[in-house]
């Protein structure tokens, strides 16, 4: 499993959500600008996230982004899957994501990366916003 930039970007933006009070709307620029992340990249990843229904939003002078639901809902897993896909280290042992893959000719090596991902699946499973915020 390797984040990308969206994923990573996404779960800053979620943090920051996280913290700010739960009947407010966050502008973008100020969600942008607290974490470092480029708006117009923020604008398409709170998009996705809106349209997964972890965010809602409200357009005007008052407008932005809260979170859609309590931050104790979230677990960081689905917003990493949501991004990344499979959070296994090969797509041969993903529980959600399988594709065959060579490596399956060693069962050895099957079984430690399926230990990994075991690991990994429940680490961020069982962590939600709520823990990291």
């Amino acid at each position: 499993m390797k984040l990308t930039s969206k994923s990573e970007y996404a779960l800053l933006a979620l943090i920051y959500l996280a913290r700010c009070k739960t009947d407010s709307f966050v502008p973008v620029h100020e969600i942008a600008s607290a974490q470092g992340i480029p708006p117009k990249f923020l604008e398409q990843i709170l998009l996705i996230l809106k349209r997964a229904k972890y965010l809602r939003s409200l357009r005007g002078q008052a407008g932005g982004y809260s979170l859609a639901k309590p931050a104790e809902q979230i677990h960081l897993a689905e917003i990493i899957r949501l991004f990344d896909g499979a959070l296994a280290p090969t797509e041969s042992v993903s529980s959600y994501f399988y594709e065959s893959t060579p490596i399956e000719k060693e069962q050895s090596l099957l079984a430690l990366f399926r230990d990994i991902r075991d690991y990994i699946s429940i680490k961020l499973e069982s962590t939600t916003l709520a823990d990291v915020s």
